[in-house]
């Protein structure tokens, strides 16, 4: 199975952006890195002088890269900066949005998580459109997933197995709001939480994360332990999304159990402690509860009984 690092979805800084993509480049055993602004069109000046750079170095390491389209296209000079992106033709574009399709130049392309690929008619339409590859919503069980896998085998066919689970995108900022901005004044506030700002129930227990215009989940996706099932089940790629801790030794605990070299319970072991007090979630490939963990050490484990924001 192959490894695919996706966009980083928060606003980093420049430099930490450009530093940890260096590294990944250099030492994480990933086949495909996505890179580019997918959340928020004001933060894509910030990297923009980086990406060249951060583009031949990925390349350069033998990475396959993706450019990422912004998740919701609504104004004008994002429609403009879409289209611009859609018709590059040194690019190969990850689609997020399906009003990309109409600008899209006759070149393959790989579409993303944040397109509503449920059944194997929609990943069919994408693939005579030109997709190659199609990274299926984390929603998804793992019946349905295979199902595409089989109808599509001349798709390479991807499940979102690591990070914080996107939940929704919107046109109103909420990190602004939580800090009594407004969208086009928000100070980039979302910059102040770079693994995403929690939110908490009444109760004070972990409910959602926001990161700017995205709502994100509590609790962080792991199929780590499910990668014999998703192997069987066809599925080609297992995509790792840049969280607040170590990427690149999560890329080689997924490297090693992917590759049978490492004990699935032990790697899952392992990842708890390399993103320490964050809850692992598996429940929406078993068709249960998003927040929930099933498998091993779910009867009372990590996120046995905490809220993801997606149950």
């Amino acid at each position: 199975m192959q490894l695919t690092l996706g966009p980083v979805l928060y606003h980093w800084s420049p430099e930490r952006w450009r530093d940890f993509h260096y590294r990944i480049a250099d030492e994480a055993p990933v086949d495909t890195v996505v890179v580019g602004e997918a959340v928020c069109s004001k933060r894509a000046p910030f990297k923009q002088d980086h990406v060249a750079g951060v583009v031949e170095r990925l390349e350069a390491a033998g990475k396959r890269v993706l450019h990422a389209s912004l998740i919701l296209v609504s104004l004008p000079r994002e429609r403009r900066q879409a289209r611009e992106l859609m018709q590059a033709p040194e690019a190969l574009v990850e689609v997020n949005d399906l009003s990309c399709l109409a600008s899209l130049a006759p070149k393959p392309f790989a579409v993303g998580p944040f397109v509503n690929v449920y059944n194997e008619m929609a990943a069919g339409f994408l693939a005579r459109r030109g997709a190659q590859r199609i990274c299926l919503p984390p929603e998804l069980p793992l019946s349905a997933a295979a199902t595409i896998a089989a109808a599509l085998p001349q798709v390479a066919i991807e499940v979102f197995a690591f990070g914080k689970l996107p939940l929704a995108i919107s046109a109103r900022c909420y990190h602004a709001r939580a800090h009594k901005l407004t969208k086009d004044n928000c100070r980039f506030v979302c910059e102040q939480d770079p693994d995403g700002m929690p939110v908490r129930t009444l109760d004070g227990a972990g409910f959602l994360s926001v990161n700017g215009v995205q709502t994100l989940s509590h609790g962080c996706a792991s199929l780590l332990g499910d990668i014999p099932a998703l192997r069987q089940a066809g599925l080609a790629s297992l995509r790792l999304s840049p969280q607040g801790c170590d990427m690149v030794a999560v890329a080689r605990l997924f490297r090693e159990v992917a590759d049978g070299r490492l004990d699935p319970e032990e790697g899952e072991r392992r990842l708890g402690e390399l993103y320490p007090d964050q809850p692992l979630v598996n429940g929406f490939l078993h068709a249960a509860p998003g927040h929930r963990h099933v498998g091993a050490g779910a009867g009372g484990g990590r996120g046995a009984g905490t809220s993801a924001g997606g149950g």
